[in-house]
């Protein structure tokens, strides 16, 4: 088979002005980046239609390090609906340069299963990224220029928690020496760097709802702590118009298509496994606006993004979806049923009957918001009939869907099944309404234990002096009613990468809180996750290149 990117340049794309007037978005309207691409004023999201059209949640059992394809699977099912003539539009995070060029290479879906331009979507797209990396770093500067001009003056912090932000996987910056070579070149101090993914511009961004309200949170930033244990925010520096200013076009959500022209929106990118891993509201709003069916996916496994989907995203804008689709694959369930992952594309029933654990777990936390359950399987080559056949018993023997979704080679075509499943499954059974994990009086320590011991197994949770520390800061700026956003590895449910399956009672150490006052969440850091990844020994960047004018080496 093709690779992915041979697949996208070979697709014949229609002008992003044709993509918008399908879906009822004038040209006039649309402000372009090029001929296909565009961003859409957030102006045209209509309040009026989102209520009556339906979204679609799609995420996965825990991946392994070859991923579950939620990616492929959200654009498949969207091909899939306007193949059986329904009006659908796929919702989804734009990418992240560091992965792009260090793990995993692309990340526009796969096959005929892909958004396009591919190869713009992966790299600087419309510049998002660029915006939000700048915006941030302009906040730095302009803390550290309040600390220079301001060091003989008595005003000065005990604590910076403020780091830059680069989109690149670097692990050198995650600590460093800033302002050395004299009183000329700043005051020198401790600092480092995470990815931009893991920016709360980033975080503030995928929640905001208007550009006021962008404008408010920017304002609310915790910068640091002055010695008298007093929060420094950015409305103190008075900066918070510049810092809009530099998002203001960042603010639209971009509009593109996938390899048979369905339109997809494609706006934010936090990490499921260090921030909350949803795209925008206001992508998804105006998704919702256009289209019948709208499908967005969550980042990582459900344990990570689909909680904080619903803990974060929803309950901050009131989305609800009808349908959650829970992706596996037969590699995947058999990594969680011991299988070394060298043989995981090896047959293996017993391997793969030991893996619903995995899946049941998952499965069984979807249903305690509320939501009505779809199993898809996504198809690999390597995988059998037998396969198949053992986990479409096993979900109907819970009572559940299991559909093989074959969008990554067949296109729409393949998804057809896929669809025609959601939409009966919609009409006959749709999700009850949302029913959180806790509630938002609830102690921050409290929202954290009831998620660690209900959606990921734990016995106990304990915090560190650290983080027990930044709980008795959070009530004092009386802030207890923030949802919690838990940041640990994505492929396990406990904090070790290296617990597969489902864990039991397990202690879950929560080693720091971080207060993300602007996005209106608090970050519970747990293991040794990383807000800065490095890179491996040899990077995607080593296979990608430009030959004949064309890119190589993103897929």
């Amino acid at each position: 088979m093709k690779s992915d990117i041979q697949i996208a340049q070979e697709t014949k794309l229609e002008k992003i002005t044709q993509i918008a007037q399908s879906i009822g978005i004038s040209e006039e309207d649309l402000i372009p980046y090029g001929k296909y691409m565009a961003k859409v004023p957030i102006d045209l999201i209509r309040d009026e239609n989102i209520q009556r059209n339906k979204l679609i949640l799609v995420t996965a059992i825990t991946p392994t390090k070859a991923g579950i394809g939620k990616t492929t699977v959200s654009i498949g099912l969207a091909l899939g609906l306007n193949k059986i003539g329904k009006k659908a539009i796929v919702a989804l995070r734009e990418p992240s340069l560091g992965p792009c060029f260090g793990m995993k290479g692309g990340a526009a879906g796969g096959g005929y299963a892909q958004i396009l331009p591919m190869e713009n979507i992966n790299l600087h797209f419309t510049g998002d990224f660029h915006a939000i990396t700048t915006a941030h770093n302009m906040i730095s500067a302009l803390l550290d220029n309040y600390i220079y001009q301001n060091r003989h003056s008595g005003v000065a912090l005990k604590e910076v928690l403020w780091k830059r932000v680069l989109d690149i996987n670097d692990r050198s910056l995650r600590s460093i020496v800033t302002g050395l070579g004299g009183n000329a070149n700043g005051v020198p101090a401790e600092r480092g760097f995470d990815i931009t993914p893991a920016s709360e511009i980033m975080a503030i961004l995928c929640l905001a709802s208007d550009l006021n309200d962008l404008r408010r949170r920017i304002d609310n930033i915790l910068l640091g702590y002055r010695f008298d244990g007093t929060p420094l925010l950015v409305k103190e520096l008075g900066i918070g118009g510049a810092i809009t200013v530099l998002l203001k076009d960042a603010l639209n959500p971009n509009l593109v298509q996938t390899t048979e022209h369905t339109p997809a929106f494609v706006h934010g990118g936090p990490f499921a496994n260090i921030a909350h891993g949803c795209n925008t509201v206001l992508a998804t709003r105006m998704a919702l606006s256009y289209g019948k069916y709208v499908i967005t996916e969550a980042g990582f496994g459900a344990d990570l993004g689909a909680e904080k989907f619903f803990n974060i995203k929803c309950r901050k804008s009131g989305l609800e979806p009808c349908l959650t689709i829970l992706v596996a694959t037969a590699q995947g369930l058999k990594m969680h049923g011991g299988v070394a992952l060298e043989d995981i594309s090896k047959p293996n029933l017993e391997g793969l009957k030991r893996g619903f654990d995995n899946l049941d777990k998952h499965i069984e936390n979807m249903q305690s918001f509320g939501q009505t359950v779809l199993v898809a399987f996504n198809r690999y080559a390597t995988d059998t009939d037998e396969e198949i056949a053992l986990l479409t018993e096993h979900c109907h023997q819970k009572g559940l869907k299991c559909i093989v979704n074959n969008a990554f080679t067949q296109g729409g075509e393949g998804a057809i099944e896929l669809a025609n499943a959601v939409v009966d499954t919609i009409r006959e059974s749709p999700s009850a309404p949302l029913h959180l994990t806790y509630t938002d009086n609830d102690p921050i320590q409290q929202k954290i234990e009831k998620v660690a011991k209900q959606l990921y197994g734990a016995g106990t949770v304990i915090f560190s002096q650290k983080a027990q520390k930044m709980l008795r800061h959070i009530e004092e700026m009386n802030i207890s009613h923030y949802p919690v956003c838990i940041a640990k590895t994505q492929y396990s449910f406990s904090a070790d990468a290296k617990a597969y399956g489902t864990v039991k009672d397990f202690e879950f150490e929560i080693k720091d809180l971080v207060i993300n006052n602007g996005a209106e969440f608090i970050v519970a850091i747990a293991g040794n996750i990383m807000r800065m990844p490095g890179l491996p020994k040899i990077p995607q960047a080593n296979s990608i290149d430009i030959i004949d004018n064309k890119i190589v080496g993103l897929s």
